[in-house]
């Protein structure tokens, strides 16, 4: 074999073992942006711009709302601050909730907190992402939106020793958000299941609802009433400055919800955002 064409040989057994070869880690930067999705094993994907509504647009969850919010200035300003289930009733705002105060905060301490998202399908991967997040010295609160567990799925048990009771414990630096339609983040023909096939159905059934417990706030959404929906649409409608009269925007906004079925604030930004687009008004 000649000189050029052992070279040949060994620069394509260079290329194989650099195929091969693992990826380095990539370097995540929690300063580079105040919002990220955590995209396994190990990437932290930046996120310029989050879409949120601004919390004084939320309406009929003042209460849960002022609770979230305090719970997370005190968590920007290091003092002690407990991780939070929001659950209820879909379209009520639950993640809109989260994001609009992660907004607030950081326009009052601006920089104070960065907003991780991690995938429903991803928590098993959450113990790598809070290693990740311990390295920095910013605070973030991680979110996982509409938490919850189905038959034959087990990653519930690492999302218990990670919240509260494993011996590393939750990052000093790391809150974690959850929103869910249920309570108890199990379904409930899953507890059920395990009551008949346990050996003492009551231990069976405290396993399971011991994860809500592991989260220190559980705030309620509930189905909204007539007038509250009402109240966000006119909400809506006037923060975009939508030239329409109080009257027709109160019949064209209940007939909306009785197509859908439904009221709720998410019933009622979509319809704001057909009523916008037929009256050529551009939402930002």
């Amino acid at each position: 074999m000649s000189e050029s064409e052992l070279l040949r040989v060994l620069e394509r057994i260079a290329s194989a073992l650099e195929r091969l070869a693992p990826l380095p880690a990539p370097a995540n930067d929690l300063t580079a942006a105040d919002a990220f999705v955590f995209e396994p094993p190990r990437r932290l994907r930046a996120v310029a711009k989050v879409a949120h509504i601004d919390l004084a647009l939320l309406c009929g969850i003042d209460r849960v709302a002022s609770i979230l919010l305090d719970n997370t200035r005190r968590f920007a300003k290091g003092l002690p601050a407990n991780n939070a289930l929001l659950w209820g009733a879909r379209g009520m705002g639950k993640s809109s909730l989260v994001k609009a105060v992660h907004a607030k905060v950081n326009s009052e301490l601006p920089r104070a907190l960065a907003l991780v998202e991690i995938h429903r399908e991803d928590i098993e991967h959450l113990p790598e992402l809070l290693r990740i997040l311990a390295a920095s010295s910013r605070r973030c609160v991680i979110f996982c939106d509409d938490l919850s567990f189905d038959q034959e799925d087990t990653s519930y048990k690492s999302l218990k020793a990670v919240l509260e009771g494993g011996i590393e414990g939750r990052p000093s630096n790391v809150l974690f958000y959850a929103t869910s339609n249920r309570r108890h983040l199990i379904a409930r023909q899953m507890i059920e299941n395990e009551r008949s096939t346990a050996l003492n159905p009551s231990d069976a059934v405290e396993e399971k609802v011991s994860l809500s417990d592991r989260f220190g706030l559980w705030l309620g959404f509930h189905p909204c009433s007539q007038e509250t929906y009402l109240e966000m649409v006119t909400r809506y409608a006037r923060h975009f400055a939508l030239p329409v009269e109080e009257e027709e925007l109160r019949r064209e906004a209940l007939e909306w919800a009785t197509t859908r079925g439904a009221r709720s604030g998410r019933v009622a930004f979509q319809f704001v955002q057909d009523l916008a687009g037929r009256l050529g008004v551009p939402l930002p």
